[in-house]
């Protein structure tokens, strides 16, 4: 198991004893925006996207979880007993490793790994973070989606992806109308080969 890449093995044990690890299909919820957050997935196999859903409905993307990887949001609001400011959707079938939140802030004591393995988690979220306010602040549409499908190609390990022209804009933040036509001028731009519900990135 991933755990084992990553932590020391008294850990990894009481991981094992403690934790529940479940399958999740694509598409389904396991953290919810205002949820109180009772345990703490930390991925085994799969992925899941996080994002940030706005008063208005509007949703963008924060950022991918890939195996080894957990949501800091989730972490530190499981520790204070806070309801989460994120919703997270497995985004193709994975494994997820639930532990109970108290069980986490208890090893923050007790496991330096753990410890290390909250901080990497924070450094590397906090950057991407910046990346999605640099994104929405100052690069224009294309770029934002080019930059997605790289990441979904990267996700998936294919240059072909299946995905809506709906669900890149719901993870942009944008209108569907304004995805479809940057879509169709990548496509002239031999950027993308667009086909129903699928892209292939050239």
């Amino acid at each position: 198991m991933i755990l084992k890449d990553i932590f020391q093995s008294d850990l990894v044990k009481e991981i094992e004893d403690s934790g529940n690890l479940k399958h999740f299909a694509a598409g389904e919820i396991i953290v919810n925006m205002d949820s109180y957050i009772k345990n703490i997935p930390v991925v085994v196999s799969g992925s899941i996207k996080v994002i940030r859903t706005e008063e208005d409905g509007r949703e963008i993307l924060l950022y991918y979880l890939t195996p080894g990887e957990s949501c800091i949001v989730s972490i530190l609001a499981g520790m204070k007993n806070e309801t989460s400011k994120i919703k997270a959707i497995v985004e193709e079938d994975a494994e997820i490793m639930l532990i109970p939140a108290d069980k986490a802030k208890e090893w923050v004591r007790k496991y330096p790994d753990w410890t290390d393995f909250i901080f990497n988690l924070y450094q590397k979220r906090f950057e991407e973070l910046l990346d999605v306010v640099n994104s929405v602040a100052f690069q224009k549409i294309d770029t934002r989606l080019l930059h997605l499908i790289k990441q979904k190609t990267q996700l998936y390990n294919s240059k072909e992806i299946s995905v809506t022209h709906q669900q890149l804009a719901d993870e942009l933040g944008i209108t569907r109308e304004a995805t479809s036509r940057v879509l169709k001028q990548m496509e002239k731009e031999h950027l993308v080969i667009l086909s129903r519900n699928k892209i292939e990135l050239l």
